[in-house]
């Protein structure tokens, strides 16, 4: 069986939390993560904001695995910024170095420089992380379900709850949308990004809009680009997005943000 992006970032990112453990034991980062600023609401921003328009999660990520470099110019707080000025609802910050380039510094530096609840945009598979994401002030946390089994979900899940955070559910197709519903959280993201061959497509929203649980806060991910996409995938209820490339790529990120919000499909 061909190793994916996803085995090879588990078998590093599993050395880097037992690295992380030996350095830095979880009794010291319970104590930073109970020392964090009060947690922001994240699903409660999006509700709000899609209900008069569309909520916008945006993305800081410097690089990814199948692009490369995305942005040379790369301030975490100066980005964050100007996606709040722009309209953004929340912030998501990649704080995976290997693969994207991130590192988990920016994301207190991203939220503490805005008002927006922020999510920590990593691979998950051990609570430590989790704690570790309240630690750097993250209101919200990602599982990705092609990533870990349901034990781990349920157990990861229910940590991120002891401290406050919500929870993004990420799915790629029905049989993790089957196995999300498991799970309390009702925040359900579809990545359109196929893991075997990276290519996007919205398709995947679309055909799996229809089946989710009737009080789902649905986000779409990756592949949208224009005003139009995000039209797109209103006119089949979904009002939630999570962008990144498309606007790490623009010279003027406010003025990007506010262009693809301008005109909201009601």
């Amino acid at each position: 069986m061909t190793e994916t992006i996803l085995d090879r970032i588990k078998t590093y990112k599993l050395q880097e939390v037992a690295a992380d453990k030996a350095t830095m034991p979880l009794n010291l980062i319970e104590e930073a993560a109970r020392a964090a600023d009060p947690v922001r609401g994240f699903e409660a921003s999006l509700r709000r904001a899609q209900a008069t328009g569309y909520g916008l999660i945006a993305e800081i990520k410097k690089a990814s695995p199948s692009k490369g470099l995305i942005r040379e110019d790369f301030d975490p707080a100066t980005l964050a910024q100007a996606y709040e000025r722009g309209g953004a609802t929340c912030l998501s910050v990649l704080t995976d170095t290997p693969s994207f380039k991130g590192a988990k510094p920016y994301l207190s530096q991203a939220r503490n420089a805005t008002r927006l609840p922020a999510i920590r945009k990593d691979f998950i598979y051990d609570p430590y992380q989790v704690v570790e994401a309240r630690s750097l002030h993250a209101d919200c946390i990602l599982l990705i379900m092609a990533s870990i089994d349901d034990g781990q979900a349920a157990e990861l899940e229910a940590t991120a709850f002891d401290w406050g955070m919500d929870v993004l559910i990420e799915v790629h197709d029905a049989a993790e949308l089957e196995r999300a519903h498991k799970l309390k959280s009702r925040m359900i993201g579809v990545n359109n990004r196929n893991l075997h061959t990276f290519e996007t497509s919205l398709e995947t929203t679309k055909a799996l809009a229809g089946a989710m649980p009737e009080d789902a806060l649905v986000i779409s991910e990756s592949g949208l680009f224009v005003p139009e996409d995000l039209a797109e995938m209103a006119a089949v209820g979904v009002r939630s997005f999570l962008i990144g490339e498309a606007l790490m790529r623009q010279a003027d990120v406010e003025a990007a943000t506010t262009r693809l919000l301008a005109d909201p499909v009601v």
